[in-house]
């Protein structure tokens, strides 16, 4: 079982990330007063399906082992990932669904690195955290989530079909 450290937002494109102490996490939408957040509404405005990056979680003690190897002097919300997470393998959540504090969400694909991350941090991103720069999860069950609360593979048992179904499409 792990735990979420920090939480961060974005409210736009390439716009700073906002560090924030608490976050509604919106079942096929993402974390309100994210940017990916007001993309998803304006889908649903559209009746066009919403991308299943609702939220993004990544891995603290991969970060540190970065930064560290790399001497770098950087936030963990410079790598613009909405969830630090501690003590958890996020890669084997590709696939699963899995607890955020009090929401349910679902694994979609492993968030590689991309070249504007490189920009941000450095070139050696894309090749050393090509495969653990974070999950891209959707957003099953709303709730809110903090710092401390607890992140854990949820009992897929008690998953219902319909609900499932429903948000796989996005």
């Amino acid at each position: 079982m792990g735990s979420i450290e920090r939480i961060y937002i974005a409210p736009g494109k390439r716009r700073a990330v906002q560090r924030i102490e608490s976050a509604e996490l919106e079942a096929g939408t993402g974390i309100v007063g994210d940017r990916y957040h007001g993309l998803a509404l304006q889908y649903l405005e559209k009746d066009m399906p919403v991308p299943a990056n609702h939220i993004s979680l990544v891995e603290r003690e991969k970060l540190d082992a970065f930064i560290t190897r790399r001497g770098l002097q950087v936030d963990y919300g410079d790598f613009r990932r909405s969830v630090i997470t501690r003590d958890i393998d996020l890669n084997a959540l590709v696939g699963h669904y899995f607890r955020v504090g009090d929401a349910l969400c679902y694994g979609v694909e492993l968030c590689e690195p991309c070249s504007q991350l490189a920009r941000i941090i450095h070139r050696a991103v894309l090749t050393e955290l090509a495969l653990s720069a974070g999950l891209r999860a959707i957003i099953v069950e709303s709730g809110t989530v903090r710092p401390g609360d607890t992140i854990c593979a949820a009992d897929e048992s008690l998953v219902t079909e319909s609900r499932t179904s429903d948000q796989l499409e996005v």
